[in-house]
């Protein structure tokens, strides 16, 4: 069975470098960007990838049918027992959607959703300071802002129910959030 660990945060929190950080350290994790996911996608330059464009280069969120699909692929194909995907769920309607998925198969189990916390000051330091593509700009930023605040009291609500939530200070230094990270996955795999 494999263990399955969400990490959700503002844009900007640091999420995705966790992750890929974490990875890097232990052969025995995959890592998954929803976003590389959908991003190798449009880089393919297939139609799927010109829909995604559409709505990527807006700051709009993917149709769900499109990201549940990449999503349940690449965690079927993982190479490792232990999968981390980083900016998923994004709505409350991809998170049911996707809770009904996971609940309809026995190949992967949701282990834990670890949200990386900041405040919208830092998130916004970060992005604009990271100026990546032409969608890090200070309209793009609070459009996402907003489409992650959204739904975000529901989504947490939900998976505290489920004792899945748990918080990490995303407003230090890498190493130690990546640190406590790895400290928090291993402590849950063990529960």
């Amino acid at each position: 069975m494999k263990e399955l660990f969400l990490i959700i945060g503002a844009p900007g929190s640091g999420k995705t470098t966790d992750a890929s950080l974490i990875a890097k350290a232990d052969a025995n994790v995959t890592h998954y960007s929803t976003g590389d996911l959908l991003r190798e996608e449009v880089a393919s330059g297939s139609e799927l990838g010109k829909t995604i464009d559409s709505f990527i280069s807006k700051g709009n969120l993917v149709p769900l049918d499109v990201v549940i699909n990449t999503i349940v692929t690449a965690l079927k194909n993982a190479p490792t027992k232990t999968i981390i995907i980083d900016g998923y769920p994004r709505s409350v309607e991809q998170m049911m959607e996707f809770d009904k998925v996971l609940n309809g198969q026995n190949e992967v189990i949701l282990k834990g959703v670890i949200e990386v916390r900041v405040s919208e000051e830092v998130a916004k330091d970060r992005i604009l300071g990271r100026k990546r593509g032409a969608d890090d700009n200070e309209e793009v930023f609070y459009n996402r802002m907003k489409v992650y605040i959204e739904p975000l009291e529901e989504i947490l609500n939900f998976y505290q129910k489920k004792k899945l939530h748990f918080i990490i200070d995303g407003e230090r230094a890498i190493e130690p959030i990546v640190a406590d990270m790895r400290e928090l996955i291993k402590k849950i795999q063990n529960i």
